[in-house]
């Protein structure tokens, strides 16, 4: 397996030579990551050459179409799904809304549901107000000490009457990647079907769709290097439980039918441009890929990134660990996570130092980031909030080095 080539990833991420940022390190990519340079020219070619009605009759019409079109495939491919089962949507808060009424056509007043209180709240609101519409909600909740969720306890929520299950791949509080395969398989045994919310794991490597066994995935592409659009990869068998939820007159158009508003031309066709980022990591380290799999190819690029990101993610994790006036939210180590890193800081409000911390050039959020939910389980004041670091495989070792000193820095200048 080749190391990232960092140099090779960094010059296809315009924002990371832009002289305006030269002195920024950039720790917010949970919020929404850069981005890549072939998205960025698939935008500006639709804008300046494609900038109309597609599918219609004129050739340049049904060009626009078929950029578009492009999309799905390049995106199916390295999900291992089929173009037919992706779906796209102004965000993942919006197309968890359309689910939510979607499965109306399928469930009945009495079923059950189960949601959890891990998740961003776009993966637990919305199926929360099913209640209103007679749909039973039960609630997984996390461990209180850790903030995990135990497959134990998920047993005992699940009765003959439940139908679906909704949960997050990864959190985006503690960064921690839940055994979805297992959760899944433990799902499917008792008849239930599952929704994935993948927004805080995408951008770490598009997962396998088929091997997670779950029935509806969902991921926002501006956190994987794209536009900003939200993505649901929605297996066919589900895909016919839900109703409609665009204009009569589309209900046979499959690609509508998730998406009231209708698509956006340019972000959907400049979506392909994330396949092909991920087609030039593939390229540039493992060579033209003759005679491999489309599936090893993807599996080639998720261990790539997932290597690069636990070299820069491990002294980061050393650091917080050892230090006396840090804790960390979730899990202390490097393995088994996303290099999304939550703290708290004793003497310090999460918002004080993220401010500080921006005034030095370390770019980091600071609050709840939707996870209040979460955050009340484990004894936190939402308004409060967290200080949260999170990288991707762009994020260079200088950075976390960077980030390092300052906050040890600024947290000095109290003790």
């Amino acid at each position: 397996m080749p190391t990232l080539d960092i140099d090779f990833v960094r010059n296809q991420f315009p924002a990371l030579s832009d002289p305006d940022l030269s002195d920024t390190a950039f720790f917010e990519n949970a919020g929404g990551s850069y981005m890549c340079q072939p998205v960025m020219d698939r935008f500006e070619t639709y804008f300046r050459k494609l900038k109309l009605q597609p599918y219609h009759a004129s050739p340049v019409s049904a060009k626009a179409g078929a950029w578009m079109d492009e999309s799905y495939g390049a995106l199916a491919a390295w999900l291992n799904a089929s173009p037919e089962e992706i779906y796209f949507g102004p965000s993942t808060s919006q197309n968890s809304y359309v689910l939510s009424n979607a499965v109306l056509g399928w469930l009945s007043p009495g079923d059950e549901i189960i949601v959890t209180n891990q998740d961003h709240e776009a993966n637990s609101g919305v199926w929360r107000r099913l209640a209103g519409r007679g749909v039973t909600v039960r609630e997984w909740q996390v461990n209180s000490d850790t903030g995990s969720l135990e497959t134990e306890t998920l047993n005992d929520l699940i009765t003959t009457k439940t139908k679906l299950l909704t949960f997050p791949h990864c959190s985006n509080i503690l960064g921690e990647i839940n055994p979805v395969g297992e959760i899944c398989a433990l799902a499917r045994a008792n008849d239930v079907r599952t929704v994935v919310d993948g927004v805080s794991f995408g951008g770490h490597g598009l997962p396998d769709f088929k091997s997670l066994g779950t029935d509806i995935y969902l991921f926002s592409l501006y956190k994987v290097f794209g536009p900003h659009q939200g993505v649901m990869v929605v297996n066919e068998e589900t895909a016919a439980l839900l109703s409609n939820q665009g204009h009569f007159f589309n209900e046979q158009v499959r690609e509508k039918r998730l998406c009231p508003a209708g698509p956006d031309h340019a972000q959907v066709a400049a979506s392909k441009g994330v396949g092909d980022y991920f087609e030039a990591l593939y390229t540039h380290h493992f060579g033209s890929g003759d005679g491999v799999s489309q599936l090893q190819k993807a599996e080639d690029v998720r261990k790539l990134l997932h290597d690069a990101e636990f070299r820069i993610l491990s002294p980061l994790m050393d650091y917080f660990r050892n230090h006396p006036a840090i804790r960390i939210v979730g899990p202390s180590g490097a393995e088994g996570r996303a290099p999304t890193v939550s703290i708290t800081v004793e003497g310090y409000s999460s918002l004080e130092l993220a401010t500080k911390l921006g005034d030095r050039g370390i770019l980091c959020g600071a609050g709840h980031f939707y996870s209040c939910r979460l955050l009340e389980a484990l004894k936190i004041d939402p308004m409060q909030g967290v200080l949260r670091f999170s990288m991707v495989h762009y994020t260079a070792l200088a950075e976390v080095e960077q980030l390092i000193a300052t906050l040890d820095a600024l947290i000095g200048e109290t003790e």
